[in-house]
């Protein structure tokens, strides 16, 4: 019942991992989008630029670039969050998996002896069966 008890534990732990590392993918996703987002956004400012724009399209550019870089800041954070937050089930997950172990090991350490002690009183049983055989056998023929 405690191996079972631990066992469903470690589960939920790995469970609780694979969300997170699901989260960082995400997030990692959406950090790489951003950059491609900004990066083609420049490219193209700068090759309308050459062309040449107004003061107000320049100042457009800027905001709007500022506003981009606050996501990518916003979503960089997002990203070391959600890793920090892998890190930590991580451990979690480990700290649950070494002590399911340890119950599997002591478990069956348990029921090795729980064997042996059985095998041992099966075998004293049939000594004790075979001796009071012997000893009838012996009242029997008179020896």
């Amino acid at each position: 019942m405690v191996k079972k008890v631990v066992d469903d534990f470690e589960r939920r732990k790995a469970e609780a991992l694979a969300a997170c590392e699901r989260r960082v993918t995400e997030s990692e996703k959406k950090l790489a989008e951003l950059e491609e987002y900004r990066a083609g956004y420049v490219r193209d400012f700068s090759v309308r630029a050459k062309s040449g724009i107004n003061g107000a399209a320049a100042r457009d550019f800027q905001a709007f670039l500022a506003r981009l870089d606050e996501a990518l800041h916003q979503q960089n954070q997002a990203v070391t969050s959600t890793r920090a937050q892998r890190d930590a089930e991580r451990q979690n997950w480990q700290d649950a998996a070494q002590r399911a172990e340890a119950i599997g090991t002591t478990v069956k350490r348990w029921q090795g002896e729980e064997r042996y002690a059985l095998e041992r009183r099966e075998q004293h049983e049939s000594d004790e069966r075979s001796q009071r055989i012997w000893a009838q056998g012996r009242l029997i023929s008179g020896a």
